[in-house]
Parts: structure tokens; C-alpha cells; sequence
């Protein structure tokens, strides 16, 4: 980042003599920045990367779309993607993946923590009494199979064992080195023959069933603690929840999650019981969840997965009363920065240790459909691969087709269904906050904001007007060799920016 100041005080970006800081370009993408300029395309491409929010992989359509109101049948507005600046529509791509798209995943983050932070204070529907109750912070963590390097507390060494233990395969088992964050060694096993990354790969397959288990633990200890049955929990509390799932340096996911303690009326109803009383259940429920695997072939053997030892709950609001070391806020910034990290795969800097654990997950589903006549495994990476009946029955079968993601194939954010409200809420709210905004400059008066946000949530709002549109798919990505240098740069510009703007409202005034 640019060491300008600010100019004039305000942010230091915004200045005509602080250009966009561009990575080392390559012939090509040089020529089409410079060729943008030479054409005069300058200010559409301008244009554009402003409606897209500066997405990295924007999708072309081509086509057109009219507004029609609802009542009357008329077309006020016809929309052609040959009238856009660029001759075409882009849209967002909506990645969720920071690496993958840096402006999308901030949009993505904000919604994940829009979603949380409405779970812990109220709005957008919901009681704004859910602020009084307890609340936690849950993390559940991968179990150990092997030893790995890691960054320790403090100016401690990465594994101060004996130097001169080592293992079965003749390595050491020390490491005296002092690991950051950004040293590719992280996660990686100190010795890669030792460490179990089938049994990995099989765990990181299954852990979305580990948390379903979970919760389903979690319900049935808490009705034990309570004294009453399982089946009568809803009458005595509810519990709600919003989780997200983090990749750590080793490649395996752990599952961060927000735990919120209702009375029996739901969101907004006093909760019977303290946040302490739940800590120690929850721990309980984690050491108990199980899951029996079968083995992948007659040459494998089954496994009993479970999470690992260091379950850690915190609490975060006791009642009305804000835990001194963790803050809500902080906990909800938390998750929604956890929503958008990626698997940590880069094929241009490649880890060998991740990419050991990709490659078992290929093997372990080849493994799967080792035998099969019918040719299942040239069709396992379709979208609808349309499998037979025995490697249907497999539960292995398509493992391979995750291993970019480390085998992970749950979603990175869920929720309770009354946690709060949903991704799409919010989604279908900017739809119509935008469909608003074009009718009231369309209409040449002043947008209505009285009781906006509680129009923009309704689920069952009725819409004045409709849009019937006709498109054709044209691509992905933007047509020029350096506009995508430019996208990432304008969107890296905002980040800095966004972050800007947090700080000054952190500043006290003087």
C-alpha cells in the first residue's frame, strides 16, 4: 500500500497523485491498459467495473429486459445490453472466495456478518429482545494425525522435543525453529510418513455429518441437564446457532460458531437458563459425537471419527452483560472474515502438504471405483455424473471431485432456521432497494425511506412492477488482457478505503 498520507483529511486513496498500485504486468496485460486509453474505451471500462462493485470474474450476458407494471401491464423501461458501455451486460460473479474475487467476497462477508450481528442484536425482523440473551462462542476443532509444525505463543520453538528423538522412519521429531504466520512450513507434518492423510482426507469428507451429530448431542445433553425429555426441549428453550467453517495452515476445517440460548416462545423470549450452565454440555456433547465410517475397499479398514480434544466455548454475553475479553461485535467480524478463506491451494505456490492431501482425496475415490465396467469414474467430475448403482451406494465416490477443496464439501456458513435471517433476505432486500431506487428516479421523485427497512425484508411484500427478461451466456471474465489487473487493484483500493472509514469512526473526537 501506497505510504501517502491524507490529503486534506481525508483518505489518502482519493488523491489525483496517488495512482491504483498495479502488480508487475506482463506484455499483454500492459498493452491492454495502454490500448484502452489509445481507443478511448477508458471511461466505459470505468463505467462498468463501477456497476460490477469492481469484480475480478464478472459474467457477460447479452440480451435485454423489460419492466412491466404489475397493475396495468404496461412497459415502462426496456433494458439492452447492447446500449451498455461495453456493448453488453456484466454482472457480479458472486464468488464468496477472497482469493478468488476480492470484491465479491467483501460483499459476501458483509452479508455473513449482517446475518450474524441481526442474530445478536434484533432488526431486519427479528425482536430486538434477542440482545438479553446468553450467548456463546464455540469452536470444534479437527482431531491430531501427526505431528505438524506450528506457530506457538509467545518465543516458543515450534515443537521443543528432544533433539535427538526421532521417528520410526528415522526424522526428527524436534523443531526449534520460531514459525509466522506467512512460513509455508505451517501445518505441514514433520514427518510425512507418519502422518495419517487418508484418515484426514476421510475425516475432512465427513465432517458436515460430525456437526449434524453434534447438534443433535447438543439438544439431547442439554434436555438430560434440564431433567426433561428430548422431545419436550422446545417447551423449556430453544437454541440457535450461526456457524462457519475455517481452514487452518494443515488443510483440515474447524467449525467456529455463535450459540444463543431462547426461551420456549422463540427469538425475543427470555431464556430459562445462564450462559454458564451451558458451557459444560456442550463440551460434553462434543467428546461423546461418533460417527462409524465403513472401509473404502476389502484392502482399507473402517473408521471412528470424532473432533479433536480442544473444544473451547467461551462465553460472550451472559444475559445483558458483555464478556470483558471477547465483544459480539468481534466474535460476528470473526465469523464473516472465516466465510471467505479459501482451501490455501495456489497452484502457482503449491504446498506440498495440501497438495498431498488433494491427492489422497483423488486416490481414495479412485479407490472407490476401482472394478466398476461402467465407466463411473470418467464421469465422477460431471455436474450430474450419473452413477451406478454400486458406486452410488459408495460414500466415497465422489470425493475426488472436493479435492480442490481438501475434500470439504459442506457449506462454509449455516445457521439455525431462527437464528436470524437469511443470505437470501438480504439478497432479495438489495434487489428491491435497487428496483426502488430505479423507480423513483424513473418517477422523478425523492425515494420514501419511511419504514424502508421492514419493506425491503418482507417476505411477502407485493411488487409494483415485473422484469421479463431474455439472455444469452457470453463468458466469464473481462474480454481484455490487464482489466482484470485493473478490477483487483480498484477493488484492493476499496478494501483500504472501507478500512479507512472504520478507523475514523473509532477515532474519538477532540
Amino acid at each position: 500500500m501506497s505510504t501517502v498520507g491524507q490529503v486534506g483529511g481525508g483518505f489518502w486513496g482519493h488523491s489525483p497523485d496517488v495512482p491504483l498500485d498495479l502488480p508487475d504486468l506482463d506484455a499483454s496485460a500492459a498493452a491492454g491498459i495502454v490500448g484502452r486509453i489509445a481507443d478511448k474505451s477508458w471511461p466505459d471500462f470505468a463505467d462498468t467495473l463501477a456497476r460490477v462493485g469492481n469484480c475480478s470474474h464478472p459474467i457477460r450476458l447479452v440480451g435485454r429486459a423489460e419492466t412491466i407494471d404489475a397493475a396495468t401491464g404496461e412497459i415502462v423501461e426496456t433494458f439492452r445490453s447492447a446500449d451498455q458501455p461495453l456493448g453488453m451486460l456484466y454482472k457480479p460473479c458472486g464468488n464468496r472466495r477472497a482469493d478468488e474475487c476480492e470484491a465479491c467476497s467483501r460483499i459476501y462477508a458483509r452479508d455473513t456478518f449482517e446475518l450474524i450481528s441481526t442474530g445478536l442484536h434484533g432488526g431486519k425482523g427479528v425482536p430486538d429482545d434477542v440482545a438479553r440473551n446468553p450467548l456463546l462462542f464455540v469452536t470444534l476443532t479437527a482431531p491430531s494425525f501427526g505431528a505438524v509444525h506450528g506457530v506457538r505463543d509467545g518465543e516458543k520453538p515450534c515443537r521443543p522435543h528432544a533433539r535427538a528423538a526421532v521417528c520410526k522412519h528415522g526424522r526428527r521429531l524436534a523443531c526449534w525453529a520460531h514459525h509466522n504466520d506467512g512460513d509455508p512450513d505451517v501445518g505441514a507434518p514433520l514427518c510425512p510418513d507418519c502422518y495419517d492423510v487418508e484418515t484426514a482426507a476421510v475425516w475432512q469428507w465427513f465432517a458436515p455429518e460430525l456437526w449434524r451429530r453434534f447438534t443433535i448431542a447438543l439438544r439431547r445433553h442439554l434436555a438430560a441437564s434440564l431433567g426433561v425429555k428430548r422431545g419436550v426441549l422446545n417447551r423449556h428453550l430453544r437454541l440457535e446457532y450461526a456457524k462457519v467453517a475455517e481452514y487452518q495452515a494443515r488443510g483440515l476445517v474447524h467449525f467456529h460458531a455463535l450459540v444463543r440460548i431462547d426461551g420456549p416462545d422463540g427469538p425475543g423470549s427470555p431464556a430459562p437458563i445462564p450462559a454458564a450452565a451451558l458451557c459444560d454440555v456442550i463440551k460434553t456433547a462434543a467428546a461423546t459425537v461418533r460417527y462409524d465410517v465403513e472401509p473404502i475397499d476389502a484392502d482399507d479398514v473402517g473408521r471412528v471419527l470424532r473432533f479433536g480434544a480442544q473444544t473451547d466455548v467461551r462465553v460472550v454475553r451472559e444475559a445483558c452483560v458483555i464478556d470483558g475479553d471477547v465483544t459480539a461485535e468481534q466474535v460476528a467480524a470473526y465469523l464473516a472474515k472465516y466465510s471467505t478463506k479459501s482451501a490455501g491451494v495456489d497452484p502457482s505456490r503449491p504446498r506440498p502438504h495440501l497438495t498431498a492431501l488433494a491427492e489422497a482425496c483423488r486416490t481414495l475415490a479412485a479407490r472407490a471405483f476401482a472394478g466398476c465396467p461402467f465407466g463411473c469414474a470418467d464421469r465422477a467430475a460431471n455436474r450430474h455424473p450419473g452413477l451406478c448403482g454400486g458406486c452410488a451406494e459408495s460414500p466415497y465416490a465422489l470425493l475426488g471431485h472436493w479435492a480442490s477443496m481438501l475434500g470439504f464439501r459442506g457449506h462454509f456458513s449455516t445457521k439455525s432456521r431462527r437464528y436470524s435471517v437469511t443470505l437470501g433476505a438480504l439478497r432479495r432486500a438489495r434487489r428491491r432497494f435497487k428496483r426502488l431506487a430505479s423507480e423513483a428516479r424513473r418517477n422523478g421523485v425523492t425515494l420514501d425511506t419511511h419504514d424502508l427497512e421492514a419493506r425491503l425484508m418482507a417476505e411477502d411484500a407485493e411488487e409494483t412492477t415485473l422484469v421479463v427478461g431474455s439472455w444469452r451466456y457470453e463468458g466469464t471474465g473481462w474480454p481484455r488482457a490487464g482489466d482484470k489487473a485493473l478490477a483487483d487493484a480498484a477493488a484492493s483500493r476499496a478494501r483500504e478505503y472501507a478500512q479507512w472509514r472504520a478507523e475514523q469512526r473509532t477515532i474519538p473526537a477532540r
